[in-house]
């Protein structure tokens, strides 16, 4: 079959009401299709599919054309589900180089007496977007040795916003000499993005926006409730990468990365007892099942616990580079594939490792699917597990995208609602 002129069941049909999240992970490619109602987001279709070893590299694509072949299965499978084909799709990206920081800004007004325009206020979020892209090339270009590397905007938002020190959440009209901005923005490789598009292409989809995940997750969190004050860790733990994110009273105060996940723990399983990867997958998701001796046992046991401690690490340097915060939230929620890891989400509950971290007490940990997000219904006949998390996120990202800054107040000092580049 064609990749540039996909065909499908009779039964299907063409929709225009329909979106499509598309999480292209380093284990599987996962499709929801679903279509808004009056109530919120209804699942229509789930697919999924297995990568390649090789198709994925530190939660970024690596093969263009195997990854493409691998979408299109789970786009069939989905497309098969709710009866429809769909051609508007948002993209997550994730990986070590994605750079989403939250940083403070100040501004001051050349006339302080005249009211704040939405010119006045593009033009502001304009030169603090330049700002904090160059930044994020000079990070990039320092970590892979690329002076010439170049890197795109994916997402922006404003998270909190003041003038003379009043907290508002909607600027226009105010006068005021010094503004104070919390701002929100993430960049990636341009090279990592144009993969994204050149699949989308070779699909014949029509790419609505490209979010980077852990975003995505923290939007299927919040919902519609522009006025959420939900607090939370928010880890996206998926095949190749950890994604962290904070939401604080409603406001995502960043996004960091670190480039392990749940692949890291079958290669040491695989190594411990001497098997094949996909032998060790199947020992890591079901232990029992495997039948091991107690030898065999023990030294699987020891493996994760081995890659556990190396995990832990990177999740106690991400949570201290969000040094805007004074304390960090009580409430962990996990979502991916690799957070159905049982030892993994015990470490998390019950182990010292927060200690040293600026949290008032034990975090809560929480395993999130689609029942726990707000407006999201299950209309398919699959199962929508933690793994699935962010692909319904990436269709909230979707809904922002398409329905642009809201007509009164187009700036709001709410990362819910997406200002896309």
């Amino acid at each position: 079959m064609s990749l540039l002129k996909r065909a499908a069941p009779e039964p299907v049909k063409k929709e225009d009401d329909v979106l499509l999240g598309l999480d292209i992970g380093t284990e599987y490619v996962k499709a929801v299709i679903a279509r808004q109602s009056k109530t919120g987001l209804e699942i229509i279709g789930v697919g999924r599919a297995r990568q390649a070893p090789n198709n994925m590299y530190s939660g970024a694509i690596a093969d263009i054309p195997a990854v493409t072949r691998v979408c299109e299965k789970a786009l069939a499978e989905a497309e098969e589900m709710a009866g429809v084909t769909c051609k508007r799709v948002t993209v997550g990206i994730a990986g070590e180089l994605v750079k989403g920081n939250t940083s403070n800004v100040h501004y001051r007004r050349k006339s302080g007496s005249k009211p704040l325009s939405e010119q006045e206020m593009d033009l502001i979020i304009q030169r603090v977007q330049e700002q904090f892209g160059e930044q994020a090339r000079k990070e990039v270009a320092l970590e892979t040795n690329n002076p010439d590397v170049e890197v795109r905007l994916i997402n922006s938002a404003i998270v909190s916003l003041s003038i003379d020190g009043y907290k508002i959440s909607n600027p226009i009209g105010f006068k005021g000499s010094d503004i104070a901005i919390q701002f929100y923005t993430a960049f990636a490789p341009l090279v990592h993005i144009s993969a994204i598009e050149k699949v989308c292409a070779e699909l014949n989809l029509e790419l609505l926006a490209v979010a980077v995940e852990p975003f995505a997750v923290c939007r299927a969190c919040l919902g519609d409730d522009l006025d959420s004050n939900l607090s939370s860790v928010v880890m996206d733990i998926g095949g190749g990468t950890t994604d962290i994110a904070i939401v604080d009273d409603g406001g995502v105060e960043g996004t960091k990365m670190f480039g392990i996940g749940g692949r890291s723990f079958t290669h040491q399983i695989a190594e411990a007892l001497g098997v094949d990867f996909n032998t060790a997958e199947e020992v890591k998701i079901n232990p029992e099942a495997a039948e091991l001796n107690e030898k065999a046992r023990e030294k699987v046991d020891g493996a994760i616990l081995n890659n556990l401690e190396v995990w832990i690490s990177g999740v106690q340097l991400a949570l201290e580079e969000f040094d805007l915060l004074e304390m960090l939230p009580n409430k962990i929620l996990l979502c991916g594939g690799g957070a159905g890891l049982a030892p993994l989400q015990e470490m998390l509950a019950t182990a010292d490792w927060y200690e040293d971290l600026p949290f008032s007490r034990r975090p809560v940990v929480h395993l999130v699917d689609s029942s726990d997000l707000p407006g999201v219904f299950n209309r398919s006949s699959a199962e929508l597990d933690h793994s699935f998390v962010t692909a319904v996120g990436l269709l909230r990202v979707a809904l922002d995208t398409l329905a642009g800054a809201p007509e009164e107040g187009g700036i709001r000092a709410k990362l819910s609602r997406v200002l896309q580049n």
